[in-house]
Formats: C-alpha cells, structure tokens, sequence
C-alpha cells in the first residue's frame, strides 16, 4: 500500500506541475491582454467544465497533462475570429511572446528552486566538499563503518543468512573506530585500508590496531571471503578478495542545513550544478538509446539510462515505501527542472521553438531594415510542419522506449 500511495502521490505531483505550467502560460497571456479561450487539465473526453469570462476552464477523461488555448499563437492559424485579430498572440511584441512561452518553464523553475529552498532549511543540501571521487574517498581517515555481514559483489541490500559474518563485528569494532595498522602495516587514509586487505588473503588473520575515543586499543580477527574488482579498474573481472565487513565514515557530512538567508545561496549554488548536470544528460541520451534497448530485451538496465514519467513515479513509490521522503521531494525538484530545460530547446512544437522563431523573425526584420530591403514578414509554420513531425515521431518513440523499459525493467534503488 505505501509503494502504490507513492507511485500515486508522485503522478499527482507531476500532474499539479504540469497544469501550472499551462497555467503560467494562460496567465501571463491573459496579463498581456492576448484572449484565452480554454485551460483543461488533462486530455480527451470532458468530464467537467464552466466558462469564466471569455475562457473555459475544466478537466478531461486522461491525467497525462494539460492544456490552453491562446488565440493565433502563429500566423497561420486559421480558427481566428476577425473581432480577435488585434488580440491574436503573433501580433504582440517579442518580448511578450518571449514571456508567454517561457512562464511554462519558468514555473517548473519555480518549483524547483522553490523546494530546494525549502529542503535546504528542513532537510539540508548536499554538502559540496563531500568526498565524491575515489581519490578523494581514499584520502579519507579509515574511520568505519560497521557491516552486520559480507555481502559479494558490492551489492546494496540486507544480510542473508547465506552472508558470511562480518569479521569486524566479531572482533569486536565498533562504528566510528579508526583503524591505525593492519599485522604491522600503518593504516594513514582509508585507501592505504583497502590495498592492506588486498595484500592478505581469505582466512588470514589480521592482528588490528585501531584508535576509539582517543584510547589506541588492539584486536585480531579471520577475514572473510568477497567478490570485488581490482581496486585500479573498478569496471575490471572480480576475483576472490578477503574482506573485513566495513565501510568508511566520512569526516565531513553527507549533507548541510541553513538558514533562510544562507539557503539562497546555497540553493542557487545547488540549481548551478543541476543545470550543468541536465545538460551533460541530454548529450547523454543518444548514446544511451542501446541501453534502453538492452534494458528491455532482458539485459541489465543501466541505472544512468533515462526514465520517463512512469519510471519517476515508480522510484516515487520506492521512496514512500522505504520511508525517503527526502529521495521523492529530490526527484519532485529534478523532475521539474529537467522539464523545464527541455521545454526551452529550441524544436518545434516545444515552447523553445516557438521562442526561437520569434527572436528569428525580429532579427531577420532588424537586419532587412539596415539594408533597406522590405520587411520578409513571418516565418511561414506550415513549412516546418514536416520537420515538427519529424521531433514529435523520435521524441514520442523514445518516450515510448523509456516507458517500455520503465514497465518491464524499472530502475529500483532499494531492495523490494
């Protein structure tokens, strides 16, 4: 029941979102003095509507979205009544148009930048000088964390009772213990760790001086057997490796609370980083196109592969399941954001390339007036309508690539 409340709660989030998208659109439209004829949230049958004005306003039959009708948003519109004309959207100045088109994303920037603030000061943001790299994680003290048990191949889930036992718990280590030699061998950083165990083999003994609560203290213990790559090809074959059921506590934390005030900035710092992020992913996705492939004809899904609406919904319902608000609030703000960058690209029918063509024209009308030529007037749509179409084919049959493999081979990130 909590999977299925989340799976719910996430859709209707991304629902709310997209209707105010639409309705940033009608707002400013209606501010301008452009006239709106409807706004409906979702598509198909109508289920319920009334008319306020000069605008009608209800919901249909399918959540997938919304929708609202602006009077002659190209030239070519050819349902404009003659009284309308003066108030037809290609008619008001670019920059309005700009403004128009742009509140859609503008509000999911809203809501985004708007949470983030919010988990900032509740929750706090990730902490920038967080030990991200393996370098960085390998210069680390070796303070640990304790494993109940040895779980192969780095796999994240609970112990089984076909786990060997940790052998840190058996000797007695305690989290937060920093281990200072290994049978005589100085442990400086949690790297020097590692390349210590890899020296020693499965069923070794390994004599353990560690430091806790300021007191030096000594222990012994067998260790165990795992499966793990080399420590230079993280990609590389694993092999049989002795392992010691620990893990590393990082001397900064995972994350950091603010205040109202340094939260702004904090929040700001944080949209940067996800904005360069959203931009490596969208250069990421033609070449992530096989993966999603494999994913559904039975291969591993790469957990880097692009999910779709379905997907988000469903890591949702994997938060609230496992009690992470924190993971669905986060993946409410990626969403949004992501959503509303990819509204900006400059394609058609996205609100980016109405945008594109509309600064087009203006500067193609700047510079005829320089060479004293005539005005070339509007770009003609109907004659990019083959190559609208040809946008709206690959982005729906990738959208339906990614809610294939989000349905037969999800993304999870907890155990279920």
């Amino acid at each position: 029941m909590a999977y299925l409340l989340g799976v719910t709660l996430f859709a209707l989030a991304i629902l709310i979102s997209v209707s105010l998208h639409e309705a940033g659109h009608m707002l400013t439209a209606k501010a301008f003095g452009m006239k709106v004829t409807r706004y409906f949230v979702g598509f198909g049958p109508t289920l319920w509507s009334f008319r306020r004005g000069e605008t009608e306003y209800g919901v249909k039959g399918i959540p997938l979205g919304g929708f609202c009708k602006i009077v002659g948003m190209t030239p070519q519109d050819d349902d404009v009544d003659p009284a309308d004309e003066p108030r037809a959207m290609w008619r008001y100045p670019v920059w309005k148009r700009t403004i128009v088109m742009s509140a859609g994303s503008v509000t999911h920037f809203i809501l985004a930048v708007g949470a983030l603030w919010i988990i900032a000061i509740t929750a706090g943001l990730p902490n920038p000088n967080f030990p991200s790299t393996e370098a960085e994680i390998r210069q680390e003290p070796a303070v640990i964390q304790l494993s109940e048990c040895v779980v192969p191949e780095n796999a994240v889930r609970e112990c089984t009772a076909a786990d060997a036992a940790s052998p840190a718990a058996q000797a007695q280590l305690r989290a937060g213990d920093r281990i200072t030699s290994i049978n005589g061998t100085p442990i400086a950083n949690y790297g020097e760790l590692l390349t210590t165990l890899r020296s020693l083999k499965p069923g070794d003994t390994a004599k353990i001086a560690y430091v806790r609560d300021g007191q030096s203290a000594t222990t012994s213990t067998v260790l165990a057997q795992t499966q793990r790559p080399p420590l230079d090809d993280p990609k590389g074959a694993v092999t049989a490796v002795a392992a010691l059921g620990v893990g590393l506590v990082p001397s900064t934390p995972t994350r950091i609370e603010y205040g109202p005030v340094a939260a702004v900035g904090a929040t700001a710092d944080f949209t940067g980083d996800m904005a360069v992020n959203t931009y490596e992913a969208l250069k990421r996705i033609p070449e992530k196109v096989p993966a999603l492939w494999t994913a559904i004809t039975g291969g591993e899904r790469d957990i880097d592969t692009p999910i779709s609406v379905v997907g988000a919904s469903r890591l949702g319902g994997e938060a609230v399941e496992n009690e992470a608000w924190l993971l669905f609030f986060m993946l409410f703000v990626s969403l949004n954001f992501f959503i509303g960058v990819f509204n900006l690209l400059p394609l058609l029918p996205l609100d980016g390339g109405h945008i594109a063509i509309a600064w087009f024209e203006r500067a193609r009308s700047w510079l005829y007036a320089r060479l004293r030529r005539p005005d070339p007037g509007r770009v003609d749509y109907l004659k990019l309508m083959p190559f609208t179409y040809a946008v709206i084919l690959i982005g729906g049959a990738f959208t339906l690539l990614t809610i294939t493999a989000d349905v037969v081979n999800p993304i999870t990130l907890f155990s279920r």
